[in-house]
């Protein structure tokens, strides 16, 4: 399949392509927000290059998204200081419930009482394994 149709059926490349102007030069990665947040300030660092997910990214890739995370943390702690914590997680591949096979990386806020017990974070993607 020719990678321009490829491209064209991904919704992170159609966003960025549509605000390509907006894109910071010399950046490998951008930050999305979320637009099914599980918290208020959940956002996503995707890179602009089209891979599936964190296994296929390049190490450059990855060091950048790690820098991102941590100015985008800083960012939100600064904005909102009823936030108290972070989730990070990545679903790589449909078993892992990825909906867009794009990789990018959840930065999820959290705050006390959010949830009722936030003990055991992100092992509650499998139902009955959170409380350990």
């Amino acid at each position: 399949m020719p990678k321009k149709a490829t491209l064209a059926r991904c919704a992170f490349c159609e966003l960025m392509a549509a605000d390509a102007t907006d894109l910071p030069t010399g950046r490998i990665v951008t930050v999305i927000a979320d637009t099914s947040p599980v918290t208020p300030g959940h956002h996503l660092v995707v890179p602009i290059r089209h891979v599936t997910d964190y296994f296929e990214m390049t190490e450059q890739e990855v060091r950048q998204a790690h820098r991102v995370l941590r100015d985008l943390r800083e960012r939100l702690r600064n904005d909102d200081p009823s936030i108290a914590g972070f989730n990070i997680g990545m679903n790589c591949g449909p078993a892992a419930g990825q909906t867009i096979p794009h990789a990018h990386i959840h930065l999820i806020p959290r705050r006390f009482g959010d949830t009722p017990d936030p003990r055991g974070g992100v092992r509650g993607v499998i139902p009955g394994e959170m409380s350990y």
